[in-house]
């Protein structure tokens, strides 16, 4: 598979593959039916992985494919988190130097996961994007293997997997609905679930805070947009060409949702489901909810990304 070739299912059972020898698949559970009445829901608990985050997926994958050069030169990546603690964790399975750059005002909780897995963390800007573009500059001026957090078809077949076990476990699953960042769950779940059957419905969903993926898909071309949602997980400023055009082919639909829905799904996930997401998997509960009408009748799936959210943010949540 080249650089930016389309990764197709026999990548992803390949990852697959190579993920067994590390963890089990994550758990699919049934959600209580007063959550969203009319809709048969199911949460795919990718929170449940190593370091609380699908990232692990793809990271982990991706850097078992390096060859004997790259890994000697060790890898550098940006992250606000969740990426960064995947990174961390693929290579000391496998032996390589990781650094990692955040911004400076970065959840403190995935920081530390992040050192305490063995990474170099460097501290830069106050978005993702400051962070991206220095992890860019750096692996050129030193050598490293850069890892794009999404323009990266090993990492899409990695990520895939959780599309893979979802369907092996419940095959009758109707619609699949993904939070979008940087786009590399979407576009993992849209190559499967395509593969699989095409009658599958594949939805992103991204905060109208921060809607620069959900943009650049409706107008077919780049664009970048205001990135101002407390969600972490779908807090990026510009869009990658690369998943956006698997997107705009593969994708059957993409919503954008208040943060404050968001709010309101995290409790909801709390309070029925007892258990505790982060607030950009919490976005699959509100799109869920916005859509309803639509969905009814139907087989949910939602991907519950992670569960890395920060300590103060789980209390105002649960104060409010």
């Amino acid at each position: 598979m080249t650089t930016l070739e389309r990764p197709e299912l026999r990548d992803v059972l390949k990852a697959e593959k190579v993920l067994r020898c590390h963890f089990p698949p994550s758990p699919v559970v049934r959600v209580n039916p007063d959550v969203v009445p009319s809709v048969t829901t199911f949460l795919k608990l990718d929170n449940l992985l190593p370091t609380s985050s699908f990232k692990v997926r793809g990271a982990t994958y991706l850097i078992s494919q390096l060859n004997r050069d790259e890994k000697n030169a060790g890898v550098i990546a940006a992250s606000t988190g969740n990426f960064s603690q995947g990174v961390a964790y693929a290579s000391r399975l496998y032996g390589v130097k990781s650094r990692i750059v955040m911004p400076e005002n970065s959840n403190q909780k995935k920081v530390k996961f992040t050192q305490d897995l063995g990474a170099e963390v460097i501290f830069h800007g106050t978005k993702f994007d400051d962070a991206r573009r220095k992890a860019e500059e750096l692996a050129l001026e030193n050598g490293y293997r850069y890892i794009h957090s999404a323009n990266e078809p090993m990492l899409i077949a990695g990520v895939g997997t959780h599309t893979l076990e979802l369907l092996r476990e419940n095959p009758d699953i109707e619609v699949i609905i993904v939070p979008v960042g940087g786009g590399s769950g979407a576009c993992g779940a849209a190559v499967v679930a395509k593969a699989i059957s095409k009658g599958i419905e594949v939805i992103g969903v991204q905060s109208e805070e921060s809607p620069a993926a959900f943009r650049s898909w409706k107008s077919g071309r780049h664009e970048s947009a205001e990135n101002n949602t407390y969600a972490e997980g779908v807090a990026t400023g510009e869009s990658f060409e690369y998943t956006q055009s698997i997107m705009r082919e593969l994708l059957d639909d993409f919503v954008l949702v208040r943060d404050d829905d968001i709010r309101n799904a995290w409790r909801l996930l709390a309070e029925r489901a007892k258990m505790i997401p982060e607030s950009a998997s919490a976005s699959t509960l509100a799109a869920e909810l916005k859509l309803a009408d639509r969905l009814k009748g139907k087989q949910v799936a939602l991907i519950i990304t992670g569960g890395n959210s920060p300590q103060g943010e789980i209390e105002a949540l649960l104060e409010n």
